[in-house]
């Protein structure tokens, strides 16, 4: 457990980094915009296509699989119906929306809880590996569409979706692990160097809209903001344990490591995305920030129910 909170802790300290630098001046909004288009068009891919390279995709085949579909899929569409009928979302807004109600902090948050609260960082590649491959990819799709005003053809949604550098470092990733080549040294050596900017750039840029941009929830209806966290926080965890045990029959430490993942905070990556395409920012932020600060309690919680 202490490496958890050592987990949660680095990123609260690098987002303070960034915050304080913004405070004083170093950084502004410009240089946020900055680091989160580096971010989201060299360095994430980077880090994905090397990380996805070297990870076994055969484990998507699992209940993990399947109850993170589904808890994604009921968190996430609950939040754009609610959203689409009470708010009038656009459709960039509602991808945005959906994400944060149910796309986990599976890398910098979900690696270590998998190592050190159930014994096993694999547990989380699942789920990682999902939401590389299919949940972002998809929203991707769906905010190019809105942003070029155009209904998009089927033909499109693959082009667009091919083209955005995050889902063509994921795709090249799996391509490489699924036939088992492996980067030279002279390219793969660079790309791991870039790849590790992401995440420190991703908190960064997160502390820097922090200190600078609007107080908590800014103009957005608390209403959203409380739903956004609370089907990331509560709802997700109980469709995916609802899923496993009674429908999968998942029991034990599998059915812990199941709900844990669950419940781990919303990414921060969804921010670089909100800020990329200027769609629900202060939505993503300030989801992310509740979520960082209450998944430890609710994470404990967990354990201590189903860790018997």
């Amino acid at each position: 457990m202490g490496s958890v909170l050592s987990g949660f802790a680095t990123i609260a300290i690098i987002i303070g980094v960034g915050a304080l630098l913004a405070h004083l001046g170093v950084l502004d909004l410009a240089a946020q915009k900055v680091l989160a288009n580096v971010a989201f068009t060299v360095a994430t891919p980077a880090l994905l296509l090397t990380t996805i390279a070297g990870t076994d995709v055969r484990v998507l085949l699992s209940h993990n699989l399947i109850t993170s579909a589904a808890s994604a899929v009921v968190a996430g569409g609950l939040y754009a119906v609610v959203a689409r009928l009470a708010w009038r979302r656009t459709s960039g807004d509602l991808a945005i929306g959906a994400a944060t109600s149910a796309y986990v902090n599976s890398a910098n948050l979900g690696i270590p809880v998998a190592a050190y609260v159930l014994g096993n960082a694999a547990l989380v590649a699942p789920t990682l590996l999902l939401q590389l491959l299919v949940i972002q990819p998809i929203m991707l799709a769906v905010l190019d569409a809105e942003r070029s005003g155009r209904r998009p053809s089927p033909w499109s949604l693959v082009r667009t979706t091919l083209t955005n550098p995050v889902t063509a470092g994921t795709l090249i990733g799996l391509a490489l692990s699924l036939t088992g080549w492996s980067l030279p040294n002279w390219l793969g050596t660079p790309l791991q160097l870039i790849g590790a900017i992401a995440i420190p750039g991703m908190l960064l840029a997160y502390g820097v809209a922090l200190r600078l941009g609007p107080g908590l929830g800014g103009d957005l209806p608390k209403p959203e903001l409380a739903l956004t966290t609370a089907l990331k926080l509560v709802g997700q965890p109980v469709v995916a344990y609802a899923v496993a045990h009674f429908l999968l029959g998942v029991t034990g430490p599998a059915l812990l490591a199941i709900v844990v993942i669950a419940a781990l905070p919303t990414a921060q990556n969804i921010f670089i995305i909100a800020t990329r395409y200027d769609r629900s920012t202060v939505l993503a932020r300030d989801t992310i920030l509740l979520t960082t600060l209450g998944s430890m309690p609710v994470i404990l919680a967990i354990t201590l129910l189903l860790g018997h």
